[in-house]
């Protein structure tokens, strides 16, 4: 399935650059001068069919974005029951310079929703390494009447950064869900969220931190 994912491709306007991990106060740090490699290593979730994902590093490298086109959760009218929920989950495999680790230290994702009165949406989101207790969960709310596009930010405190184990590869998961619930008031019209690239460029970012892994011993 992964296959069909497109893994390049320029990036526009990734002007986000990432803060340093250990002395946050002291400015902006220049990410490793080399490249990081993002490979998709499986794709699941009714809301990212196969061929439907894409995954690009910008040219900084500290960040890297994510696009749909077949991300849509909708509820009411004549909808398929079981279309109020989509998710997609992305195991991603990440090489990085030699001597550096990172953590996700924020995620920007757009869509757009059309929202009857009563009827509510949310996106949410995890993070986790492979392998690792730690997982960080986040949940955006929304509710009708709403007709437009909408924007969410996960932002992580620098404390509570989770960073790739050093030394060793782990895959990075990110499972992402849209839900609509069509209430009471509209139940007879359709309520929908889309976050995928049908209306305009819209896209997921997510931002990186680095950090120096410490010498071997």
């Amino acid at each position: 399935m992964a296959g069909g994912l497109l893994l390049s491709g320029a990036i526009a306007a990734l002007l986000t650059s990432a803060l340093p991990a250990q002395t946050p106060s002291s400015g902006f740090d220049d990410p490793p001068p080399d490249k990081i490699v993002i490979k998709v290593a499986t794709v699941n979730g009714s809301g990212c069919p196969a061929g439907t994902a894409a995954v690009a590093v910008s040219e900084d490298n500290t960040a890297f974005t994510v696009t749909y086109s077949d991300y849509l959760a909708q509820a009411g009218g004549g909808s398929d029951p079981t279309a109020f929920r989509r998710n997609c989950q992305l195991s991603l495999i990440v090489h990085v310079p030699g001597g550096f680790t990172y953590a996700i230290a924020s995620a920007d994702y757009r869509g757009f929703a059309s929202l009857q009165p009563g009827a509510s949406g949310s996106q949410r989101a995890s993070y986790y390494f492979q392998g690792s207790p730690s997982t960080v969960q986040k949940n955006h709310p929304f509710s009708g009447p709403y007709n437009d596009n909408w924007q969410a930010t996960d932002e992580t405190d620098w404390a509570q950064l989770v960073y790739a184990p050093c030394g060793v590869q782990r895959n990075f998961n990110i499972n992402t869900e849209l839900r609509v619930n069509a209430g009471t008031q509209s139940a007879n019209k359709v309520s929908f969220m889309t976050m995928d690239s049908t209306d305009g460029d819209i896209s997921t970012v997510y931002h990186l931190a680095w950090k120096e892994c410490p010498p071997k011993k």
